[in-house]
């Protein structure tokens, strides 16, 4: 299967997970198999309160993280991370190839820097068992993610006000384009 990775980068809030839904939906209209991993933020009174984790093949979702100030054996600032949660998100994903669309939100600093989290899924995108495949990642650690997943076929989708003034360190080569929010997949 030729296959081809986006990495969708933007700081947190912008609109990374919501545009991967819309994504998913426009591809799951066209009949294509969508797999991988969502997590949305949750929030009560407009206030995050933590992330869940949902399974974008069959649509379950479960909770991956509190913010709280409980003990844990996985926290990242303010969240603490359910073990049990990023075993099931892990699972996820070494089942979800083939596919026609993987999406990974996110592949953050717990895989890129701590070699923690989900970090199968660079082994599922080497792999290159799906058509195309939309990896979620903060601005500051795009290099570090396309180091990661090697030789493939790369393109960065930023955000809007992502390149607004600073400059995003990219390998050689790799194309990089501003999206909007009423932009149609450039993927499908």
């Amino acid at each position: 299967m030729k296959s081809r990775i986006f990495i969708l980068t933007g700081p947190s809030g912008s609109g990374k997970t919501t545009t991967c839904r819309k994504w998913i939906a426009l591809a799951q209209q066209r009949g294509l198999d969508c797999a991988g991993i969502l997590c949305p933020a949750r929030f009560e009174d407009e206030r995050k309160t933590g992330i869940d984790l949902l399974d974008v093949r069959t649509g379950k979702r479960c909770p991956l993280a509190h913010v709280d100030d409980q003990p844990a054996d996985l926290r990242i600032g303010p969240f603490r991370f359910d073990t049990q949660a990023m075993s099931r998100a892990k699972a996820i994903l070494d089942a979800a190839c083939p596919c026609d669309v993987l999406i990974v939100d996110e592949v953050g600093p717990l895989e890129l820097e701590r070699g923690l989290g989900w970090v199968n899924a660079l082994d599922v995108l080497r792999a290159e068992c799906f058509g195309v495949a939309v990896a979620v990642v903060r601005p500051r650690l795009v290099e570090a993610f396309c180091t990661a997943v090697g030789e493939l076929p790369l393109s960065v989708l930023a955000m809007p006000g992502v390149l607004a003034g600073k400059a995003l360190s990219v390998p050689p080569g790799i194309e990089v384009k501003t999206i909007a929010d009423h932009d149609r997949p450039p993927v499908f």
